[in-house]
């Protein structure tokens, strides 16, 4: 079973903010999730990259303020990515 890109930023959100997963939905941002600092920014941004194989640009990085937010940004730049 193949999972969906917010389903793997949702498992990587958990391990990485040490929260249940279930606590991850696309309304969790650094407002609601008190793990959610400037550090912990910086290491979801990186643990998104090596997964999805990707270089995010300092302006998607600051548009990356909520897990829904993230997910839609990771699934335009894959549509766009050429196989």
């Amino acid at each position: 079973m193949t999972l969906t890109i917010f389903e793997q930023v949702q498992q990587i959100a958990s391990d990485l903010f040490a929260v249940p997963t279930d606590r991850i939905t696309a309304e969790t941002s650094p407002d609601n999730l008190e793990s959610w600092d400037s550090i912990q920014h910086l290491n979801l941004v990186l643990a998104l990259e090596e997964k999805f194989n990707l270089q995010l640009s300092p302006e998607e990085m600051e548009q990356m303020r909520s897990i829904g937010q993230i997910t839609t940004l990771l699934a335009t730049r894959l549509q766009n990515t050429p196989s």
